[in-house]
Formats: structure tokens, C-alpha cells, sequence
């Protein structure tokens, strides 16, 4: 009795080994960027509150959040986005996101995104 044991060309298995390879070295390459991009946002707000361009982050948490944990929102978290110098804060409700933008020098509430 013989099993069957199908062939592949080197081709395929060339092929078949370059794939698997690519597709496990791309998450490894693109992890570091989110990390260095989130360092250097809260670098950028710390940097922005100490100079008294911005609030703290929790006196505008003190401003928002009771406003939407009122209309029944749980809140999860925030974070700054020093390209557009916002603040996101992040709500929760019957399984729905909702992202609240921030301004970070008066905490007034620019936009929200369901």
C-alpha cells in the first residue's frame, strides 16, 4: 500500500515559502510605527499642557464625560492626536462606539463620530 503524497514543483514551494515569509515579517515591521507615533503624540500633549496651551487631560474628562454617562455612555478612554491637537474620548453604549472630539485648550466638544 502507497500513500499518496502529492508533488510540488520548486516553483510553488519557492513561491508558497516567499508568501508565508512576507506575510509574517509585515506585522513585525508595522508594529513599531503605531508605538512611536502614540510616544510622540503624548510627548506632544504633555509638552502643550506644561507651556499652558492645553488643558490636562483629566479637568477636560471632568467636562465631557459626565455629560454622555448621563445619556447612558460608558466611558472607555482617550487619546491625543497631536497632528490635528485634539483629544478623542471614547464612549461605549448597547455595543456602539461613540469617539468624542476635544478641543484641548478650552475642552469644548468639537465633533462626534458614532
Amino acid at each position: 500500500m502507497t500513500a499518496f503524497a502529492p508533488r510540488i514543483s520548486a516553483f510553488a514551494a519557492a513561491s508558497a515559502l516567499a508568501l508565508a515569509g512576507a506575510v509574517l515579517a509585515v506585522p513585525a515591521a508595522a508594529q513599531p510605527v503605531p508605538s512611536r507615533l502614540q510616544a510622540d503624540d503624548q510627548a506632544s500633549a504633555r509638552a502643550e499642557m506644561q507651556a499652558g496651551r492645553n488643558l490636562p487631560i483629566r479637568a477636560i474628562e471632568q467636562r465631557i464625560v459626565p455629560r454622555y454617562e448621563r445619556q447612558g455612555f460608558e466611558y472607555l478612554t482617550f487619546e491625543y492626536d497631536g497632528v490635528a491637537a485634539i483629544y478623542r474620548l471614547k464612549f461605549i453604549k448597547d455595543g456602539r462606539l461613540l469617539f468624542v472630539d476635544a478641543d484641548p485648550r478650552s475642552g469644548r466638544v468639537l465633533r462626534e463620530q458614532r
